[in-house]
């Protein structure tokens, strides 16, 4: 286990993904390919896989991925993080926002976690 791996826990391939979300693969693909999750290829056979945890149960009366994520994947991205690195930002607890980032996008604090982000920059 990787300390990425003990930050996230929970992984979700595209086809479990897809699942949950109760859409095609494609859609899937199309949700990481236009940034709305991120992941990485892990495990024996690195297979491509995201967290769990960006999967809310409902968002617009379905389970979707946190709206808030895309913006704050774009705006570390574009301040050079890799994907990895990305995954590590949001997974790990923050002492001004007092919880990991990506917990603080599901509790609606995107403006916090952004403004801390930009000072990443």
């Amino acid at each position: 286990m990787t300390d990425l791996d003990a930050l996230v826990g929970e992984w979700l391939t595209l086809p479990d993904l897809a699942e949950t979300l109760d859409v095609e693969v494609g859609k899937c693909r199309g949700l990481v390919r236009d940034r709305y999750v991120v992941g990485i290829k892990r495990g024996e056979r690195k297979t491509f896989q995201v967290p769990a945890r960006f999967v809310l149960p409902e968002v617009d009366g379905r389970p979707g991925p946190i709206p808030t994520l895309r913006g704050t994947v774009m705006l570390l991205a574009d301040a050079g993080f890799t994907d990895e690195e990305i995954l590590e930002w949001l997974f790990t607890p923050n002492d001004e926002l007092g919880e990991q980032p990506v917990d603080a996008l599901i509790h609606g604090k995107r403006a916090a976690v952004r403004r801390v982000a930009q000072t990443m920059l």
